[in-house]
């Protein structure tokens, strides 16, 4: 026992050394999604007709200081297989293959590269999203409010669905299914920071 303590005595010093530097370098600590209020929502075209639908399943890492936006990152994975597009023959449809082919892709993802402060609680974010392993550079405009101990953070920006593969096949034709897709979110966070 005797000679365990030197050692366990080192890896908390290591630990509390560790955290102080992260701290001294600005590391900002994490915030977390709510559960049950956040929301990714998309907005495809059949056939000319909006189509609305949503992603049941996701998780975020969001750490930054909305006063110094600048050395914050922000991260996002999606459950593909939890699309629904609320009518089932369509909801079975989407994690094959030529949609989603959530197999071999179950996760799409958002890595910020760049945070920028707007003012009034606007913020430019560019990064990469991911989806069926295809990559796109994008830039999406955030709005956040805050009240009480909550934030929350809105914005909505457009893809292209063929840049990623989504739609393969016969479903490559534009005039049955809309080339461009409006995603939505409303994520509601706990532990952000004051504007």
């Amino acid at each position: 026992m005797s000679l365990l303590r030197p050692a366990w005595r080192a890896l908390c010093m290591a630990a509390l050394s560790l955290a102080s530097a992260a701290v001294a370098g600005g590391v900002e600590p994490m915030a977390q999604l709510a559960p049950g209020y956040s929301q990714i929502g998309f907005v495809s075209k059949q056939m000319g007709v909006p189509v609305e639908g949503q992603f049941r399943k996701f998780d975020a890492q969001i750490a930054f200081d909305p006063k110094k936006p600048e050395g914050g990152t922000v991260a996002l994975q999606i459950d593909m297989a939890s699309a629904t597009l609320g009518v089932p023959q369509s909801d079975a449809e989407l994690p094959k293959a030529p949609w989603f082919d959530t197999a071999r892709f179950p996760k799409a993802s958002f890595q910020s590269s760049a945070i920028k402060g707007l003012g009034g609680g606007r913020f430019d974010i560019a990064g990469r999203l991911t989806i069926k392993g295809h990559t796109q550079e994008l830039v999406v405009p955030v709005t956040i409010t805050q009240s009480a101990d909550r934030s929350t953070a809105t914005g909505s920006f457009t893809i292209q669905r063929l840049a990623f593969k989504v739609g393969e096949g016969e479903w490559t034709d534009t005039s049955m299914v809309g080339d461009e897709v409006q995603v939505r979110f409303k994520l509601v966070l706990t532990g952000l920071r004051p504007l």
